[in-house]
């Protein structure tokens, strides 16, 4: 339990997969709080079965910020971002094809867009062992009161540095200077820029722990 600036208790605890409303609550966040960005395009039901497996996978996570019982931030990570992506394939394949096939009768070149995002945890492995965080995201309504950075402060602190090297994530590199802030305030460093197959260019951070 932590209090943020106005006084209101702030609660963070990991989300059960079997909460289900709750797990609605943390999609709705997160297309208000990505508009126009890929994994929303990809809608709900896609969201509701990705955040879900973050929930039931052993190796991953979904964090819950509560604000009077109400929940207004979250922050999905993920110790086996390839490991999560080979469970998300084996037992909902199916939901998540249900999905992709509506977004892409939306717009049928998301087909490579979505190819490219299953294979990336496997393009991406690497000889030490990292937490991804994956997603982060607050209600709109909350802004500005630090529920960010008391989320990321969370996963610091359940982190095991001695079991794994870094805490990572990737954010654009382009009109994006509040959250490169956010991010470089909360202490990430700065590991390599680059740029992804649709020219998008990219940052990835890193948050090294104190051994």
């Amino acid at each position: 339990m932590s209090k943020i600036d106005d006084g209101n208790k702030l609660e963070i605890r990991l989300l059960d997969a079997s909460e289900k409303q709750l797990l609605q609550q943390v999609v709705t966040i997160h297309l208000e709080t990505f508009q126009g960005f890929f994994l929303t395009f990809m809608g709900r039901g896609f969201l509701t079965q990705m955040y879900r497996s973050y929930c039931k996978h052993n190796d991953s996570g979904l964090y819950v910020a509560f604000q009077n019982e109400r929940p207004i931030g979250f922050l999905a990570f993920s110790a086996n971002l390839s490991g999560l992506y080979k469970y998300m394939i084996k037992t909902r394949l199916f939901p998540f094809a249900w999905y992709s096939i509506g977004a892409f009768f939306r717009k049928p070149k998301i087909f490579m867009r979505l190819l490219r995002a299953f294979l990336k945890p496997s393009e991406s492995k690497r000889a030490e062992k990292y937490v991804e965080l994956a997603s982060i995201g607050v209600a709109p309504e909350a802004k500005e009161q630090g529920i960010g950075s008391e989320l990321i402060s969370r996963l610091v602190e359940d982190t095991d540095f001695d079991r794994y090297a870094y805490i990572t994530l990737e954010t654009d590199a382009s009109n994006n200077d509040g959250a490169i802030h956010f991010y470089e305030k909360n202490g990430f460093l700065r590991e390599r820029m680059y740029e992804t197959d649709e020219g998008r260019k990219m940052i990835e951070y890193r948050f090294m722990g104190e051994k």
